[in-house]
């Protein structure tokens, strides 16, 4: 190689030197750019994003509210649940810790399986529920064995308890685990909690939001895993409110005890001037932590498929025929069309509209009746013929005064409307006229008349304030019991029907259970002072022949249960100082005077016994001192 060519040679080796090393550093220039600028420039930002990637926030869900009856008295509370969980990469053998987990603390194969599943679907360092609802004994048991339960530890939460169960169940309703429906429809976070409980029925749904309270939050350091290593700050939530509401456990107690002598039934008390509703049972009834805790196929097969309807409020969703109950009304329309109550009518058991007959009840008839003898005596015949007169549309406008046919506004979930049918709804629901014999029908209470428990006591309470248009609530107030205030009559507007015309039909009700041959003068309360006045009601539930009417009408103990008389009876006490009203509904129950009138008798005996502002030494332990 001659000197030329080395010197050809360099040069390009320099050059390509220099581009290296132009590179390099080009290469080192953005490197430290770079560097400066995550370190420096964007310090601030990655700074949170490490201390977040390192802190891990928690919710802490808030303690439930309480619902307490009028008196202060728990109705829905919190009680510790003890709980057994496992942290699955603690214990070398998960089968063999659940089986000597077993051997301390029954486990179903449900329960296994479950835990199981959880283990699979979650990571091994995050617990998983054993098993819950542990007793103190079993608790015991359990932390005397840690040493042999690796992965095994007991924790505590907290439980929703209903300490009268079924009494209360349709009232409270219960608190179950959140769905999916939920979750769209709530956007709180809270609903995102494993095994969180939100009010699925009752009050415990409608006041949800007054006893969730506010989630509280712990921030744990984690490491790059998720593992916590230490909590660092902790922030309890904010409790939900105590609810104080109307009722008097005392006499729900009663009342529920009462009913639940029959299949089914309900009954609604209610002070007449306030609203309060002090009792309000359906039966039968339901176990609602039996929901809290999930029920299986079996259990709810069992609820759904029962012909007694346990699920169902009757007091607010049953709808019944009112039967004569309702003639309270027709009375008062009649009233208001400005027939004289003197004016007699005569009844002989029947009555013809054209080619068709309408029975009376008592098939011998009552002869010459007035309107409190009718009332009295219950005579279908002398309402036929106030109903021809007067015509379905006023019966109707005078029912609906009453609160009949609509919501009451209860603070509770699942209220039905009832039904009062006139000339209008005929026509725009079946596209058909109106038929005069179907006045006839429907002004004793029969027909498409449909009404609620909780209705009719409605009805008798503004029969018997004054015409007042009272309106039912259960819930009084947040927070301290103390605090409540009590609604006076002045508090509701007035329904606009004249006193005379009210002090007649309360008259009638006084004959029905305080003169003999009233229809429910068996069922009267004999202690001075506390003396009921009430309406006797059997509504029929299937169409009675005349070939059956011929050979003589079956009675109700000799038909199957689901086609006898709906039983009913509404009443307000005390006579002379009216407080309280109650409806008792017994379904299939036959007799309004001899099921249903004895059952409110003892309702409202036990009503006033109970009130402090009057309680009578002559009333012990809620007993009618009869005769």
């Amino acid at each position: 190689m001659n000197k030329q060519q080395s010197q050809t040679i360099q040069r390009v080796f320099s050059r390509r030197v220099a581009l290296l090393g132009g590179g390099q550093v080009l290469l080192l220039s953005a490197l430290f750019s770079r560097m400066y600028y995550l370190q420096v420039l964007e310090s601030d930002k990655y700074k949170v994003l490490a201390e977040e990637n390192r802190i891990n926030r928690r919710l802490l869900p808030p303690s439930r509210g309480l619902i307490l009856d009028r008196f202060g008295v728990p109705l829905a509370n919190n009680f510790p649940n003890y709980r057994a969980m496992l942290i699955a990469e603690q214990t070398p053998d998960l089968e063999e810790t659940l089986r000597d987990f077993s051997q301390l603390v029954p486990m179903s194969e449900r329960e296994r399986t479950k835990v199981l599943r959880e283990r699979a679907r979650n990571r091994a360092f995050m617990p998983i529920t054993v098993k819950e609802d542990l007793t103190w004994e079993q608790v015991a048991q359990v932390e005397i064995n840690l040493p042999d339960l690796p992965g095994i530890s007991i924790d505590v939460d907290q439980k929703r308890h209903y300490p009268y169960g079924g009494i209360t169940s349709h009232i409270l309703g219960y608190v179950a685990s959140v769905s999916e429906t939920d979750l769209t429809k709530d956007p709180d976070p809270l609903l995102q909690l494993p095994g969180f409980h939100i009010g699925k029925n009752g009050l415990e749904k409608q006041y949800e939001m007054l006893l969730r309270g506010k989630a509280g939050e712990s921030q744990f350091e984690v490491n790059s895993v998720g593992r916590t290593i230490r909590e660092l700050t902790r922030q309890e939530g904010q409790p939900g409110e105590d609810l104080v509401s109307t009722l008097d456990i005392g006499l729900q107690q009663f009342t529920h005890q009462r009913l639940a002598s029959e299949l089914a039934g309900a009954a609604v008390v209610m002070d007449i001037f306030s609203g309060d509703v002090l009792a309000l049972a359906s039966t039968p009834s339901y176990d609602p932590a039996a929901f809290s805790r999930g029920l299986t196929s079996l259990e709810w097969q069992a609820l759904t498929t029962d012909i007694y309807g346990p699920l169902t409020n009757k007091a607010i969703a049953g709808q019944y025929p009112p039967g004569s109950t309702f003639k309270l009304m027709t009375a008062l329309a009649a009233l208001k069309a400005g027939i004289n109550p003197s004016a007699t009518v005569f009844c002989s058991g029947v009555t013809a509209l054209g080619n068709a007959r309408f029975h009376c009840w008592r098939k011998e008839g009552h002869g010459t009746q007035g309107m409190t003898d009718a009332l009295k005596n219950s005579c279908d015949v002398y309402f036929y013929e106030m109903a021809r007169r007067i015509g379905i549309d006023a019966i109707a406008e005078m029912a609906r005064l009453f609160g009949l046919g609509q919501p009451e506004g209860l603070d509770l979930p699942g209220e039905k409307y009832g039904l009062i049918p006139d000339r209008g709804w005929k026509r725009a629901t079946m596209g058909e006229p109106w038929h005069q014999g179907e006045t006839l029908v429907n002004a004793i209470g029969q027909g498409f008349v449909q009404a609620t428990p909780l209705q009719l006591c409605v009805m008798v309470s503004r029969v018997a304030n004054g015409g007042y248009a009272v309106r039912p609530h259960l819930m009084r107030a947040a927070g301290d019991a103390s605090q409540v205030k009590v609604d006076g009559p002045s508090t509701y507007p007035s329904i606009g029907v004249d006193a005379d015309w009210l002090s007649i039909v309360r008259t009638g009700m006084d004959r029905v259970s305080n003169e003999q041959r009233g229809t429910a003068f068996r069922s009267r309360i004999t202690i001075p002072g506390m003396e009921l006045a009430g309406k006797t009601g059997s509504s029929q539930v299937r169409r009675i022949t005349m070939a059956e009417r011929s050979r003589g009408v079956r009675k109700n103990e000799d038909l199957p249960w689901n086609q006898r008389d709906h039983a009913l009876f509404v009443a307000f006490a005390p006579v002379h100082a009216p407080r309280y009203a109650c409806c008792v509904v017994v379904e299939h129950g036959g007799g309004g005077s001899t099921v249903a009138a004895p059952i409110a008798r003892d309702i409202l005996i036990e009503c006033q016994r109970r009130d402090p502002s009057r309680r009578n030494p002559n009333i012990e332990g809620g007993r009618n001192e009869m005769p």
